[in-house]
């Protein structure tokens, strides 16, 4: 597709497809989207070299941009990146189709049968920055609910977004289904995302993915309703009674794994009776390349720990730099998550079954841990086959949001001619 400087003409034809679509997809078969999600997974595989190429070019602009690290590590793909979003598209093929499931039934007293189905959502927006990778997920996981997706990547990973689109929608060509269950916001131009958020008659959801800037955008700007968190202020909590051996490796995987994503801990809370412990940990940071920043008690157990500022209990890295602060136990631990966490996901490492249980009712994050990584907080981890994103608010979806979070319900009655007194 070509640029197109009428932004309101395209975004309006965009959604009246996406809508047209989505009418489609409310009945389609379960058969027919899996075979979608097949086809675009092997052109995925058979088309790598180039989306690779396409990958350099916006590596080269993401350079030139300025992005950071973190950001670039995002936006790259390889080989092993690319199998994964295909392997991705093959294991929700293998997921239950929740469309139509039936979550509950039970009969009234006069005689009404009523069952609760889960049933699509409709059109669902996406706007995310950087990572590639998102238009396969969100996509393929949009289909399989029974959605039509519109999809806007950020401007850094438009040729490899584009080359991916490409092979959606040569699955669902391929399916017989519509190509635009699944379309792709041709331009890089930023009105077009200021258009999504005011597409109320086209658009059911829109699920931001990006940084801070995005979603405070989105939050404040849309008339659509969201799934979305706003920073990945993620806790791993060691007590006196963790393991070494464990807290070390558990920390180290947490921070370090991949510190852009947004399951990466941000602060490592510990019991000042822990504080032996806090040298290995730092030891093992420092080795991987990591900056450790502490409290004057963290300072004073390891002088590789450098000054926390106040600001540092509030930031989300998404770096190799990670702040620590020692508490006096679970109590403390937990008003530290309260004050400065982002409801994202936290985890404690303990071995004092009660310890963890109190952790775990008092946190309220949408994702809770006991003895691991933060880094486990992906629907892909969870068995959901990937997610669309990772949802902080209450209302509907909280956590890694899947297939089941991509529906809502409706109720189906039947009765045999039965009239309200």
């Amino acid at each position: 597709m070509n640029e197109t400087t009428d932004i309101p003409e395209l975004m309006r034809g965009i959604g009246e497809a996406a809508k047209e679509a989505a009418l489609g997809l409310t009945t389609a078969s379960t058969e027919a989207k899996n075979a979608a999600l097949s086809g675009a997974a092997a052109a995925l595989r058979r088309n790598q070299n180039r989306i690779l190429s396409e990958n350099a070019k916006d590596m080269a602009f993401g350079e030139e941009k300025g992005l950071t690290k973190a950001m670039l590590d995002r936006l790259a793909l390889d080989e092993g990146r690319i199998e994964a979003m295909a392997k991705g598209l093959d294991d929700i093929v293998q997921l239950p189709d929740p469309v139509g499931a039936v979550t509950d039934a039970w009969d009234r007293p006069n005689g009404l049968k009523i069952e609760r189905r889960r049933t699509p959502l409709g059109v669902i927006g996406v706007i995310y920055e950087s990572r590639p990778n998102v238009t396969a997920d969100a996509g393929a996981l949009c289909l399989k609910a029974g959605n039509a997706a519109i999809l806007r990547g950020g401007s850094e990973s438009f040729h490899s977004s584009g080359a991916i689109m490409e092979c959606l929608t040569e699955g669902l060509a391929g399916a017989g289904l519509p190509e635009a269950a699944i379309q792709r916001v041709p331009t890089r131009d930023r009105a077009a995302v200021g258009e999504m958020l005011t597409m109320t008659d086209h658009i059911d959801v829109i699920v931001p993915r990006g940084g801070k800037s995005l979603i405070e955008r989105v939050s404040a700007e849309s008339r659509v309703p969201l799934f979305k968190h706003l920073e990945g202020i993620c806790h791993t909590y060691v007590t006196k009674d963790a393991a070494p051996d464990m807290a070390e490796s558990v920390v180290i995987n947490a921070k370090m794994r991949r510190t852009g994503i947004c399951g990466a801990t941000e602060t490592l809370l510990i019991d000042r009776d822990a504080l032996p412990m806090l040298t290995r940990i730092v030891g093992g940071l420092v080795d991987a390349g990591c900056e450790v920043r502490g409290d004057a008690e963290a300072r004073a157990a390891d002088a590789r720990v450098s000054e926390a500022n106040e600001t540092d209990w509030d930031t989300e890295y998404l770096d190799s730099i990670i702040s620590v602060r020692t508490v006096g136990g679970l109590d403390d631990a937990v008003a530290h998550i309260q004050r400065h966490g982002s409801s994202h996901t936290e985890a404690i490492i303990t071995e004092n079954p009660e310890t963890a249980e109190a952790f775990l009712n008092n946190v309220d994050s949408a994702i809770v841990m006991v003895n691991a990584s933060t880094q486990f907080a992906d629907g892909g981890e969870f068995g959901m086959g990937a997610e669309i994103g990772i949802s902080t608010g209450k209302l509907h979806a909280r956590g890694p949001v899947g297939l089941e979070q991509l529906t809502s319900m409706k109720y189906v009655v039947r009765g045999t001619g039965q009239c309200r007194p």
